[in-house]
């Protein structure tokens, strides 16, 4: 009697989703019936999703729930504060896209992908994704470990004779790929000087000591008080504070694009030869014992995919997006022809708009040298995702997909890694090329910290941000077969103007499309 009552008040949840809803719904929703309603919650089979079924389309057991529909009102609010952030920090153009439970829900772009010509932005619209690309190169790094071809602790000295072996202090010492993956190796990143290097680093502690405390209590007094206040204040002062910093006075720019080796225009013809900006610069501090964000760590790490793969770097990587049906995702190349590609803006010293200078990024295909569009990236967290949470759904009887990776292998990659710290979020620890938040609550009736990945990019005149926030899996939704993978929201962003804070900005929209999806089955 209790299942049944169960079942029904689950038919009731379905059954609305069949009426249009406000700002949403209405012609895209699907009709369900309170036969059909019924007959899910009681867990009768339906198809599954196109993409997901194996032996050549036979239906799987898992019995899925079509993603809910009807997410206007999370659109509209998103759409406003994208707005917001676009013109206060004067960006020309934005794109975003947002997915859940694996359906693509919402994709637009905003302002100008070209100012000269009118161009405007939209959801084709490619652009830098800069850091990005180290996720999409730690998706290759996971694959080939998987083959068993990569120990990720060999001495990368084994794929890659033409890395010089490193001493430190006098001790000879060992560079792994794990280490990298983590930027724990001790090679530098666009600073040469580490002395420099310890002052930001120690600057940028003692900011973060200061201002925590004040975060947490006034979280306390604004907790639950409305959409706008339940986001953390830490989250609002880093969207407010480091957006206005870099934007609201334009031409000032952080001081990691002062490098000069930010604006190389030099062509590099291999992986291996752009290895020699930093082969042979000294290590900043023994490797394990500390954390120092290096692009040039992954420069290093796509000399050994392609030495491990047998292929060129960008042919291996070129290839794997294929197979993830990433098709707008392609190399930074100024000489290709690449349709729908935008132009990236910075200001000048006068406080004027200007087309970003020419740079070349074939140094770091693997850090920061890739573009994209939000579509092909929301593909990669969901193929991320499905594999993260494949292995979860047991009663599939092997008709369920596999997925890209194994779920171990994510696991992996998402479990934060000691001595590592995260700049976008001071929740977070990096973890294998994904900075990660954990769950976590630390007083009750106070801020809920969701587990979510994810990674931020800058480049010159473009930032971006990809966000996975996966969904909490309930084992008795999983055991009856009413849910299939990927289950939760993905958000990506991506902008033409370089150092735009928007983590916490993918993080607000991720919890608005997931607050919904939650509202249309209580409803």
């Amino acid at each position: 009697m209790y299942g049944l009552a169960r079942a029904l008040r689950r038919a009731a949840a379905l059954g609305r989703l069949s009426a249009p809803r406000r700002g949403g719904g209405g012609a895209g929703a699907r009709p369900w019936g309170w036969g059909l309603a019924l007959g899910l919650a009681l867990g009768v089979k339906v198809p599954t999703p196109a993409g997901c079924e194996a032996d050549g389309g036979q239906e799987a057991e898992a019995n899925p729930l079509p993603p809910p529909r009807g997410f206007g009102a999370a659109i509209e609010r998103s759409r406003d504060l994208l707005r917001r952030i676009k013109d206060e920090a004067g960006i020309p153009g934005i794109l975003v896209g947002v997915s859940v439970d694996g359906e693509e829900v919402w994709s637009e772009g905003l302002g100008y992908a070209d100012v000269e010509n009118r161009v405007v932005c939209k959801p084709e619209t490619i652009m830098r994704i800069a850091s990005i690309s180290k996720c999409l190169t730690m998706m290759a790094v996971a694959k080939l470990w998987e083959e068993g071809k990569l120990d990720l602790d060999a001495p990368v000295q084994k794929y890659v004779p033409e890395f010089p072996e490193k001493v430190y202090e006098g001790e000879k010492v060992a560079i792994t790929t794990r280490l990298l993956v983590s930027h724990l190796s001790g090679i530098r990143h666009y600073e040469k000087d580490v002395t420099k290097v310890k002052e930001e680093k120690e600057k940028a502690n003692r900011a973060f000591k200061l201002t925590k405390p004040c975060q947490d209590k006034e979280q306390k007094e604004k907790e639950g008080k409305g959409i706008e206040k339940t986001d953390s204040v830490k989250l609002r002062k880093e969207q407010e504070g480091e957006v206005k910093s870099q934007n609201a006075k334009p031409g000032r720019r952080d001081k990691e694009f002062e490098q000069e080796e930010y604006y190389l225009k030099e062509k590099f013809e291999s992986v291996i030869e752009s290895l020699k900006i930093f082969k042979n610069d000294p290590l900043f501090f023994k490797p394990g014992s500390q954390f120092l964000y290096s692009t040039y760590g992954f420069t290093l790490l796509s000399a050994v995919v392609e030495r491990v793969s047998g292929q060129k770097f960008t042919d291996y990587m070129l290839k794997m997006f294929r197979d993830l049906d990433m098709l707008s995702t392609v190399l930074d190349d100024n000489e290709a022809m690449i349709y729908n590609r935008a132009r990236c803006y910075v200001y000048n010293k006068k406080g004027r708009l200007v087309n970003a200078p020419y740079v070349d990024n074939s140094y770091k295909w693997a850090g920061g040298g890739f573009l994209s569009s939000v579509g092909d990236l929301l593909k990669f967290g969901n193929a991320l995702l499905y594999s993260y949470q494949a292995g979860q759904f047991k009663n599939t009887s092997g008709k369920l997909l596999p997925g890209y990776l194994k779920p171990d292998t994510v696991a992996m990659m998402w479990t934060p890694v000691p001595k590592t710290e995260v700049s976008w979020d001071r929740d977070g620890k990096y973890a294998m090329a994904w900075a990660v938040v954990e769950k976590k609550q630390q007083y009750g009736c106070c801020r809920q910290q969701r587990h979510y990945a994810s990674h931020t990019g800058g480049a010159v005149g473009a930032s971006s941000v990809l966000l996975i926030l996966p969904e909490e899996l309930d084992s008795e939704a999983i055991d009856t077969g009413l849910v299939a993978p990927p289950r939760g929201v993905i958000v990506s962003i991506i902008c033409n103007m370089q150092s735009v804070s928007l983590n916490s900005t993918a993080l607000k929209i991720a919890r608005e499309f997931d607050k919904e999806k939650w509202a249309q089955y209580v409803d």
